[in-house]
């Protein structure tokens, strides 16, 4: 049985298996600590990742943080 979901994740449609954005950002090899996340056009407060659920459909952004100097 097939759980993945259809999202749009950075312009792009995407089946995934994630149930939740830290599912997602682990499913895809990224830092949550290192990412800021909008679903839906809404910005996910970072205490939020474990427990915010994604449906099919939902549009996802993934801005990475990137330092310099």
């Amino acid at each position: 049985m097939d759980s993945s979901i259809a999202i749009t994740l950075n312009g792009e449609r995407r089946q995934i298996a994630a149930a939740t954005v830290a599912e997602l950002l682990r499913e895809i090899g990224l830092d949550p600590r290192k990412v800021a996340v909008e679903r839906n056009e809404e910005i996910v407060p970072r205490s939020r990742y474990d427990s915010e659920r994604l449906s099919p459909g939902d549009s996802v952004e993934i801005v990475h943080f990137i330092g310099g100097g």
